[in-house]
């Protein structure tokens, strides 16, 4: 099992790193592992220490 470290964003908000390999799998990251497009995905608390996260498409920003 992978962890990856929590990290501070800034005074409002903090972050967790994903896999680049991951984020190539589902076509965010093109072949040099750069974004491709705007991607918003929703982070649902579902338990105590536990969240999931969903890609969500047709979001305009």
């Amino acid at each position: 099992m992978a962890l990856n470290k929590i990290r501070r964003l800034d005074q409002d908000s903090v972050g967790v790193t994903l896999p680049k390999g991951d984020m190539r799998v589902e076509g965010i990251l093109d072949e040099n592992g750069e974004l491709e497009g705007d991607h918003h995905i929703h982070i649902r608390h579902v338990g105590e220490g536990e969240w999931t996260l969903e890609l969500v498409d047709g979001i305009d920003a």
